[in-house]
């Protein structure tokens, strides 16, 4: 997959300094992603059993046992991941999941 904007995920970490312990993993997904094929929504859920996918190519990522969220936009014709947005579970509750 080829991604989009990885500079969202860093971008959360230098503005939110005590979220750190979400750094690994969410550049683990990052690499994982990165070298995934996922032509369809299900093969992200073969992948990642706890991510929810919603309509239109979003998909939320778990992050950190579940302490923050990752919403991905995903283009599967083109193989592209667009990075939408990366935060705690109330920053997330602050927005539109579906069009951020």
């Amino acid at each position: 997959m080829r991604i989009i904007s990885l500079s969202t995920i860093k971008r959360f970490f230098e503005n939110n300094p005590d979220c750190e312990d979400a750094r690994e993993q969410s550049l683990s997904w990052y690499r994982y992603a990165l070298h995934a094929d996922w032509p369809t929504p299900a093969h992200v859920k073969s992948d990642f059993g706890n991510a929810s996918i919603l309509k239109d190519g979003r998909v939320v990522f778990n992050i950190a046992g579940n302490k923050y969220r990752l919403v991905v936009w995903i283009n599967y014709q083109y193989q592209v991941v667009y990075i939408r947005f990366i935060g705690t579970h109330a920053q997330y509750d602050n927005i539109d999941a579906q069009t951020i």
